[in-house]
This record gives structure tokens, C-alpha cells and sequence, in this order.
């Protein structure tokens, strides 16, 4: 069994992972509302909202399987809530020290 799963994620693209951020949010949503609008589409394992000025509207989704990420994130992007549409991408560490490094 644990060749088949292996063998479904060699057909995923390489950006996929179980790690989704999340732009465009509420300032005031909370992980518990997060957990009631990314839960659906699977288990999740940790939920990081941002609360400093720069990372307010901001959220980390870690899913517990790939697939299930793959589906929250084909779903929920362009998603509404509370007149604001989701921006949901796969997480790149690569792309995020880079951005750090050129804020300093």
C-alpha cells in the first residue's frame, strides 16, 4: 500500500505540497474559523494565522495528505469570505527567504 501512494505522488507536480499560504483573508478571522472552512477538504495537521502588521490577512494551512491540499487549494482559491476572495498558493520556502532578503 505504501508503494501506491508513493507511486501518486510521482504525478504531482513539484510545487504541490501539503503546505498551503493563504493571502487576502479577514484581518479578525481566527484558526477556528480557518479549521471550519479549510477542514472540509481533509485533515489538518496545524493552522498559523498572521497577527503582526505584516502578516495580518495572512494564513499557513499544513494539510496531513498531499491530495487533500490539492483540493483545498484547486477549490478554495477565489473562495469569499466576508467580501474578500481568497488568494490560495502552495508554500515555497525558496520564494519566502528570498522575499525576506530583500526587505532588509
Amino acid at each position: 500500500m505504501a508503494m501506491a501512494a508513493r507511486g501518486r505522488n510521482s504525478k504531482l507536480p513539484p510545487e504541490v505540497n501539503r503546505i498551503l499560504y493563504i493571502k487576502n483573508l479577514p484581518y479578525k478571522i481566527t484558526s477556528s474559523e480557518m479549521y471550519e472552512i479549510f477542514g472540509k477538504f481533509g485533515a489538518i495537521r496545524q493552522i498559523r494565522v498572521g497577527s503582526t502588521n505584516e502578516t495580518r490577512g495572512t494564513a499557513f494551512v499544513v494539510y496531513e495528505d498531499i491530495y487533500d491540499a490539492k483540493n483545498a487549494c484547486e477549490h478554495m482559491s477565489g473562495f469569499n469570505v466576508s467580501n474578500r476572495y481568497l488568494v490560495v498558493l502552495y508554500y515555497q520556502a525558496t520564494k519566502a527567504y528570498k522575499r525576506m532578503d530583500t526587505e532588509k
